[in-house]
């Protein structure tokens, strides 16, 4: 239940509504806002009895809230979040943030081979994956800790903050000492627990949409991450699993359009993973763009022949200073 509050309501009206929420045994969160003063009412299981909250004074309206997604959604939160990592900001009213780097970290010299590509062509984030969550077994599963370390340095060495994939909640402290912000991978969009942990801390996150979930789900999932605290997420679209066997996966823009308008939280896009072939990143990292995405991230290596993971899908360095250009004549078209 969202409860509306009168612009001119007082701070005394405003605590009497917050004690009435939580004399039904539920958790009020105060939502600021420039258009409007609104409570959000959390933790109950079924239709809230509103008669009582209704009749106190300051109280313009109550609206229900039936969405499994509450503080995720516009109802709750109508202002647009913008996550900003070391300075690097996503959001409305920002410039699309391009994020680049390797799908694994390989070598310590590759990486910074990779930052210093991802640098040149106008990145402004880099990625690399130290643990790697791979169909297969017997695939490279990564270097761990130690490909923590080559992302940070690599990182620091060309004032680039850094994003890695967690896969556990064990590893948690790890990544979150080397790595500017957490990835949680498509399959582990719904690994609540780890959810609920990284929500317990501030560090950002960027939270993939599951291979086969729907919006709903995609946001319920953020909704695990902001009901505990942290506030700092932003979302991914990665494509979904469909019939089409030509392309990796399916590329839903759609849901670009569709979370801004469901959604306070900042949505990027990952062409490399949604479309598997190296040659239709270009157009769908700018179709992405077109539809509004806050940003894109995609793989960039510095010989992706040799790539020990997804090397198909993979830009070489020169390939990614070309998009670029591409990149910023499109965004200086679309006003930014």
């Amino acid at each position: 239940m969202l409860i509306v509050m009168h612009h001119h309501a007082t701070q005394d009206q405003m605590d009497q509504v917050l004690a009435a929420v939580k004399a039904m045994g539920l958790t009020a969160e105060p939502i600021p806002g420039s258009l409007r003063t609104a409570i959000g009412v959390l933790g109950n299981q079924g239709y809230v009895d509103d008669s009582t909250i209704r009749t106190l004074p300051g109280v313009r309206e109550t609206i229900h809230v039936s969405k499994p997604y509450k503080m995720a959604s516009r109802d709750f939160h109508p202002e647009p979040t913008v996550v900003d990592i070391s300075g690097v900001k996503f959001g409305d009213g920002q410039k699309p943030v391009i994020i680049a780097g390797p799908c694994s970290i390989e070598t310590e010299e590759q990486m910074l081979a990779a930052a210093a590509e991802v640098k040149a062509g106008g990145g402004q984030m880099l990625r690399g994956g130290a643990f790697k969550p791979r169909t297969g077994p017997h695939s490279f599963q990564g270097l761990g800790i130690e490909g923590l370390k080559y992302l940070q340095q690599a990182g620091k060495a060309h004032d680039l903050p850094v994003v890695t994939e967690v896969m556990r909640i064990e590893q948690l402290d790890a990544v979150c000492r080397y790595a500017d912000m957490l990835q949680i991978g498509a399959r582990n969009m719904q690994n609540f627990d780890l959810l609920k942990e990284v929500g317990k801390i501030q560090h950002p996150v960027l939270l993939k949409r599951g291979m086969s979930a729907t919006i709903e789900e995609f946001l319920a999932a953020a909704e695990y991450i902001l009901a505990e605290g942290n506030r700092n997420v932003v979302l991914c679209e990665r494509g979904i699993r469909t019939f089409e066997k030509a392309t990796r996966n399916t590329l839903d823009l759609s849901v670009v359009p569709l979370i801004r308008e469901m959604s306070h939280l900042p949505i990027i896009v990952d062409p490399s993973h949604a479309t598997g072939k190296r040659m239709l990143v270009p157009v769908m990292t700018k179709s992405a763009l077109v539809a509004g995405a806050h940003g894109v991230m995609m793989e960039v290596h510095p010989n992706p022949a040799k790539a020990l993971c997804d090397g198909a899908q993979s830009l070489s360095g020169n390939d990614f200073a070309e998009l670029m250009k591409e990149i910023n004549h499109l965004l200086e078209f679309l006003g930014y």
